[in-house]
């Protein structure tokens, strides 16, 4: 089609629709229905802007309330009460992880090494106890808190060598992964009670870190070449343990140390009465240890 007869045809349109459009009575029909649909629109979009605050505000309100949410995961914890209604308030453990220690266990049992790997075992354990007791002496809870430091990686390097080692043979473990990282968050949760307490220097906080890193690796190799010994090791350290806090009560009941009130994290995490005292925590934790001397000499059997 060329430009002639394109021209001529736009004009034959516009004389055919020119009496409708371009009518009086047809621009103001155009005009009403323009302005009603310009008044419908805006009260649509009112409504949509109005809804649009009010999901703003909502949002914001939402972000405000998780900026006081404090969890390692980004996840809201849950609200936890106690038996008596008032709010839980730890969240390094939870009341169902919560016991009775069994304190009328043998604090004095020994296990006397009988062969070579047990006589090992044990001097080596008497050996690294010596810089220990006279770095520390009589200060029971420094000592104590760096006794858990080291004594909460046993368990967690040997649960985790058994959780691959189940994985890599496709079998169970007869229990013993969760066994051994139970032990770990138990001696986890003795050094959360003393830092309720005691707040350690500086260079005590350093020597953590230089014990707890040579030992972590230290052990990790002494597990991969042999568990047995591994364990052995571990049930002479917590026979160490058991002597340290028996010390430590000792000390207490001639009024060497303070017998201060238990910590609120200790009494709501071995059950013990509102009034319990520092000697009572001192009493469930050398229970704990007893135990942990027990399960390692039997895992080293």
């Amino acid at each position: 089609m060329n430009t002639g007869a394109a021209t001529k045809m736009s004009g034959l349109l516009l004389r055919q629709l020119g009496q409708r459009v371009l009518s009086t009575s047809a621009c103001r029909g155009l005009v009403a229905e323009t302005t009603a649909n310009l008044r419908h629109a805006g009260q649509v979009g009112g409504v949509r802007y109005k809804s649009s605050l009010a999901t703003d505000a909502a949002n914001e309100e939402k972000a405000e309330n998780t900026k006081a949410i404090s969890s390692y995961w980004g996840i809201a914890p849950p609200k936890i009460a106690k038996e008596d209604g008032s709010a839980w308030k730890w969240n390094c453990f939870r009341p169902w992880e919560a016991y009775t220690a069994d304190v009328s266990i043998d604090v004095e049992k020994h296990h006397k090494p009988t062969n070579l790997m047990d006589k090992f075992a044990y001097w080596t354990v008497q050996t690294l106890k010596i810089p220990v007791g006279l770095f520390f002496q009589r200060r029971h809870m420094c000592h104590a808190m760096l006794l858990e430091t080291v004594a909460a990686v046993p368990g967690m390097v040997g649960g985790m060598l058994l959780h691959c080692k189940s994985l890599r043979r496709f079998e169970h473990s007869g229990g013993w992964i969760k066994a051994l990282l139970e032990e770990a968050e138990n001696e986890r949760m003795h050094l959360m009670t003393f830092c309720e307490i005691a707040d350690p220097a500086w260079y005590e906080r350093a020597l953590v870190f230089a014990v707890q890193g040579v030992f972590f690796n230290a052990y990790f190799l002494a597990y991969v070449v042999s568990p047995k010994l591994a364990h052995r090791i571990v049930g002479y350290l917590e026979e160490e343990a058991v002597i340290s806090y028996t010390e430590f009560l000792k000390d207490l009941d001639n009024g060497s140390f303070e017998n201060r009130p238990a910590p609120a994290i200790a009494i709501d995490y071995w059950r013990l009465p509102q009034d319990s005292t520092l000697r009572d925590v001192i009493v469930v934790i050398r229970a704990d240890e007893a135990h942990h001397r027990d399960l390692n000499h039997y895992a080293s059997v």
